[in-house]
């Protein structure tokens, strides 16, 4: 299944539902959004669906720890993250973003009014920076990712 993301808003609560292969194409799109969250600084509940992703690549994770630090340091909580799936939960933990985020195992309440985000149009250098921003993030938060990341990490920054 093709990733899309799909957000709604209501009253200070954003959600966030992930669907099918999610990677980097669409990271554009939900940089912007996270950014405009950023911007309106009326957040009062993050939810982030997972149930229904089949695949979620490091550098959208990478976004959502981006999410999750700005929540944590300037409004005080801690986004939601619904996911089943074992291994994209053993892979939230391994990350540390169940450091950062409440990680739950069940169904979020039906998120209402949500809205396919499209798939926004950037230059390379534009994706070169939020791959890079992306992993640097990863590594900032769980310092077990470095070796991972590392030669991603220095070829960007190499660029």
């Amino acid at each position: 299944m093709r990733g899309r993301i799909l957000v709604s808003e209501e009253q200070g609560t954003y959600d966030i539902k992930l669907e099918g292969d999610v990677r980097m194409v669409l990271c554009t799109s939900l940089n912007r959004y996270i950014e405009s969250i950023f911007r309106e600084g009326k957040a009062t509940q993050v939810l982030i669906d997972l149930l229904d992703a089949t695949g979620v690549d490091s550098t959208t994770l990478g976004l959502l720890v981006k999410l999750a630090i700005h929540c944590n340091r300037e409004f005080h909580l801690k986004p939601k993250v619904f996911c089943v799936d074992d291994g994209l939960n053993r892979t939230l933990v391994t990350m540390g973003i169940d450091e950062i985020c409440e990680l739950h195992r069940e169904a979020p309440n039906s998120f209402n009014g949500l809205i396919e985000l499209e798939c926004g149009d950037a230059d390379p250098e534009e994706y070169r920076q939020q791959v890079l921003e992306a992993h640097r993030l990863l590594v900032k938060l769980n310092p077990a990712n470095h070796s991972e990341f590392i030669d991603l990490i220095r070829a960007l920054e190499a660029e």
